[in-house]
């Protein structure tokens, strides 16, 4: 019944005749005068499509996590969806709007005392728990490592902390506190295909948990070194860091599900979605090295092997196996559809690779690729999102992208370059500070950047300090 009503009676048209004239006025021009101050803030120049999808896709970002507090001093944020928004989202949080940041790092740390853990997915005012990794320990860690303090950073330690060594009692994998299986990956260094992950959604998915924990474990080692902590517990957390190395297999070059005696899973196809990984394969989930690029390129036998196994993300064809799902998920259509390959920027954990050009002698590769999906996955039509916006995540990759550089590995202080879209853009940063953004002759047809100066100096890598790109200044990039 309640639904019924809803349909035929909360409409948008109902809702503005109920609504005094002069209140509905006041508060609709006071949105978009909210609205304007938030999408002011990066001024940019271009085609007025490209335009539109850049504005809409900042306006994407800036929606959630969700103010859910109506009353008292201290703003309570909730949907942070973790997973997916660790990667660019958050990132995107700290450059603009780094008070606001730590304000929601804060929520978390409320999470945390009301609770008990630390929270892996928190959303629609619950733990979750719904995908895998301990994100928490990554948008600490880069709200931290980036100078932003308007949160309580030794609870939040306390609480990262707790997750990364306790384990929680069996009944508690229902509502997903806590790490699962973190006592096997802890004792083995990953965790093997015998561990039955509990949970209903998402089970198993042992080697993509592992290349995740790895990372937080990365994220862990950067705070504990900023927060002075004991050099012994430094040194555990760098080693378990380098726990992505252990379901590595040298004779594929890909990362691959692992059992407990050490063998590697077989047979084997890196075109499996599902199984030992998450919402994809091992084509995708190989790249999930965000803190250690040198060291996956290290064991691919150096720069020209893994420009060759990046290569053929995009030169296998777009085939895959079904066959853990026992069906066509909207993932797997998503990749067939955009026809890159096996390249699948629909779902987010893809969405890094093509910027690992640049630890390479390659990064024109990445640049050609970056700009082929700004141009070809991303439109200001119906069906202008490639997949899972999740929380505006896809859209911030877009609003980075296009800016011209991304946050590959967040808490480790740099961006790695692209490829910008437009001729010239302006970013008030706090403290009215601006970073200026020029690509002069910038058009299509010219994603290639010949050379990039910040303040008059050109770069000799293709990487950017974020502490120096903060406190604003003139980026140019040269096309060709």
């Amino acid at each position: 019944e309640q639904v019924d009503f809803a349909k035929s009676h909360l409409t948008a048209e109902n809702l503005e005749a109920e609504i005094p004239d002069w209140e509905f006025d006041t508060v609709r021009a006071k949105c978009e005068s909210e609205w304007e101050k938030i999408l002011a803030q990066v001024e940019a120049e271009g085609d007025e499509g490209i335009l539109l999808h850049f504005y809409t896709s900042l306006w994407r970002a800036s929606l959630v996590p969700r103010l859910v507090s109506d009353c008292g001093e201290d703003p309570d944020y909730d949907d942070f969806s973790l997973w997916d928004s660790f990667r660019s989202l958050h990132p995107l949080m700290t450059l603009l709007h780094p008070t606001l940041s730590g304000e929601m790092m804060q929520s978390l740390v409320r999470k945390y005392e009301r609770g008990g853990w630390m929270p892996i997915f928190p959303c629609w005012g619950s733990y979750t728990s719904a995908m895998i990794g301990d994100h928490a320990a990554s948008v600490i860690a880069d709200n931290y490592t980036k100078g932003i303090r308007n949160f309580d950073y030794r609870r939040a330690w306390e609480g990262i902390r707790k997750n990364c060594f306790e384990l929680p009692c069996d009944s508690l994998y229902i509502d997903g506190r806590g790490r699962r299986a973190l006592d096997v990956y802890v004792r083995l260094g990953y965790l093997p295909l015998e561990e039955p992950v509990k949970y209903a959604f998402h089970a198993n998915e042992q080697t993509s948990r592992t290349l995740e924990y790895a990372y937080d474990d990365w994220c862990i080692w950067q705070l504990a070194k900023a927060l002075g902590r004991p050099d012994e517990e430094v040194q555990l957390y760098a080693r378990r860091a380098m726990n992505y190395k252990n379901v590595f297999d040298s004779e594929s070059k890909l990362m691959r599900g692992r059992n407990a005696d050490g063998t590697f899973q077989s047979p084997f196809s890196p075109l499996k979605w599902g199984d030992a990984f998450t919402e994809g394969n091992s084509w995708h989930y190989t790249w999930s090295v965000f803190h250690d690029p040198q060291g996956l390129i290290d064991l691919m036998g150096g720069r020209e092997g893994f420009v060759t196994m990046l290569d053929s993300v995009f030169n296998v064809p777009p085939l895959f196996d079904e066959s853990y799902y026992g069906g066509v998920i909207h993932e797997i259509r998503e990749m067939q559809v955009m026809n890159m390959g096996n390249y699948a920027h629909g779902n987010q954990p893809a969405q890094h690779m093509i910027y690992l050009y640049d630890w390479t002698s390659q990064p024109r590769k990445g640049q050609q690729r970056i700009r082929e999906t700004l141009d070809r996955l991303y439109s200001a039509a119906p069906d202008g999102y490639c997949g899972d916006e999740d929380n505006g995540q896809t859209s911030a990759w877009y609003v980075f992208s296009a800016l011209g550089f991304y946050p590959v590995c967040p808490a480790s202080g740099q961006y790695a370059t692209g490829s910008p879209l437009f001729q010239q853009a302006d970013i008030t940063l706090p403290g009215n500070r601006h970073l200026r953004i020029e690509a002069p002759g910038n058009a299509p047809g010219h994603p290639y950047v010949r050379s990039i100066r910040l303040n008059g100096k050109t770069l000799d890598r293709p990487f950017l300090d974020i502490a120096t790109l903060k406190q604003g200044g003139k980026l140019v990039y040269e096309m060709e």
